[in-house]
C-alpha cells in the first residue's frame, strides 16, 4: 500500500478521545470522528509539525516567523466514513488538490482551496475520506472606514 503510513494504535485513540472529552467506550475499539487528522503528527512533512533545530512560528517564545503560504485559515473539515476506524490497523493517507474558486469578501479577494485526503487500510479499502477547505486573503487584510 502506498501512501503516508498513519498506525492507529489504541493509546493513541485513548489520549486523543480524552483530550476532545469524550471517553465513550466504544473508542478502545474504535477511534472517535476526527481521529485522522490526528495523522498529521505521522507526517515528517506537514507545516504545522516543530522540526528540531529549526525555528517554529508557533512556540510562543518569541514572535516566530510565518511559513511559506501562511496567514490563511483553517475553513472547513468533512469527514466521509466508509468503514469505522479500528485500534490495531495502518492505514495510508494520499492527499490530493481539490476544487479552488474565488469569493469577494469585505475587505478584499478570498481564495479558497480544497485538499481531498484518502485514507486506505492494508487491503486498499478506502477507510475514510477527509475533504479540507482553506481560505487565504489575496493580499493584507485592511480595515476600511464608513
Amino acid at each position: 500500500m502506498t501512501g503516508q503510513p498513519f498506525p492507529v494504535e489504541a493509546g493513541h485513540i485513548m489520549m486523543f478521545a480524552r483530550a476532545i472529552g469524550d471517553e465513550n467506550p466504544a473508542y478502545e475499539q474504535f477511534a472517535p470522528p476526527t481521529f485522522a487528522m490526528a495523522s498529521a503528527h505521522y507526517d515528517q512533512e506537514y507545516h504545522l509539525r516543530p522540526k528540531p533545530g529549526q525555528e517554529w512560528f508557533g512556540s510562543g517564545g518569541g514572535p516566530g516567523t510565518m511559513p511559506e503560504g501562511g496567514g490563511g485559515l483553517h475553513a472547513e473539515q468533512h469527514f466521509e466514513y466508509h468503514r469505522p476506524v479500528r485500534a490495531g490497523e495502518t492505514l495510508y493517507a494520499h492527499t490530493v488538490p481539490g476544487r479552488s474558486w474565488e469569493k469577494q469578501g469585505r475587505t478584499g479577494l478570498l481564495l479558497f482551496s480544497e485538499r481531498i485526503t484518502e485514507y486506505r487500510d492494508a487491503d486498499g479499502e478506502k477507510v475514510v475520506t477527509a475533504l479540507t477547505v482553506a481560505v487565504v486573503p489575496e493580499g493584507p487584510a485592511t480595515r476600511k472606514d464608513s
